[in-house]
């Protein structure tokens, strides 16, 4: 799996939407599996016009702090690619970086929100709201 600033180096070298594009579902190529038993309606999120499953997994990094670590799916090739880059910007951190972190900054940064349907950045919003709710709650808990 990338890193998001992997990522964002390997757009900066992309002149051309299309090789953008062909990069981003490419991304989606290596997303780790998600079982057939995740895909189900807690996991599913709301809000996106193709089919997005989220599981998360509350894990402890090796300093003992709580960190949260996802895996995702999408009957589309292209949002795969937007859940690599989610993933990418948010898993595997501590709920109290991913609440600090601006993943809607970071997809503008990367040219996407311009390129992409109105549909499809409502769709990646609910992916971004769920992640952090997800953090919200897991901080709350701690």
């Amino acid at each position: 799996m990338s890193t998001f600033e992997s990522i964002r180096d390997d757009f900066a070298l992309l002149d051309e939407w299309e090789d953008r594009y062909r990069y981003v579902i490419e991304l989606g190529h290596g997303l780790e599996p998600l079982s057939e038993e995740a895909h189900n309606n807690v996991n599913k999120v709301r809000g996106c016009v193709s089919q997005v499953w989220l599981e998360r997994e509350e894990r402890t990094d090796p300093d003992g702090r709580t960190i949260l670590h996802y895996r995702g799916d999408s009957d589309s090739h292209l949002v795969r690619g937007l859940i690599a880059i989610a993933i990418a910007l948010y898993s595997d951190q501590p709920p109290q970086q991913i609440r600090a972190t601006d993943a809607l900054g970071a997809f503008r940064e990367l040219g996407l929100e311009q390129h992409l349907t109105p549909q499809r950045s409502n769709g990646v919003r609910a992916m971004v709201d769920r992640i952090r709710a997800d953090a919200a709650a897991a901080v709350a808990a701690i």
